[in-house]
């Protein structure tokens, strides 16, 4: 009968220190493999980082990361194996080039993604043709 409590309250304190330990928040993985991004950066401003690269080049994350090898579905962040990604990464310090050398690294006039994308993969290289001319003009 003793051992049964004891079994018991050992049972019952194993619950609470699990259930206890999944309530607790986690702590964003640490991301890895970073070249351009400061190694430092918070998982909040690497997010909205991301996403700006979404709007600006209208991609999905899948554009620039590689797919996990034992689960296709799922990224592998740290991958070097897409090429769009070291893209990314040299278009990234072209514009810090240019914002240092032109702008003094202001943000009020500043290069980004967007500057050139507008929410393209690709930039356009020529401007739109211009509409034809309507009749009587």
């Amino acid at each position: 009968m003793k051992m049964k409590k004891t079994f018991m309250v050992a049972a019952a304190l194993s619950a609470a220190v699990t259930l206890c330990s999944l309530a607790l928040p986690q702590e964003p993985e640490k991301p890895k493999n970073l070249k351009v991004l400061p190694k430092n950066i918070s998982h909040e401003e690497l997010i909205a980082t991301m996403r700006g690269f979404n709007t600006a080049l209208g991609v999905k994350c899948g554009y620039c990361h590689a797919s996990q090898k034992d689960d296709p579905k799922k990224l592998d962040f740290a991958s070097d194996e897409n090429q769009h990604k070291d893209i990314a990464r040299s278009m990234m310090k072209m514009t810090h080039r240019i914002n240092k050398k032109f702008f003094k690294g202001t943000e009020v006039m500043s290069v980004t993604c967007y500057t050139c994308h507008h929410g393209n993969e690709e930039p356009k290289t020529k401007p739109e043709e211009a509409a034809a001319p309507k009749p009587g003009q």
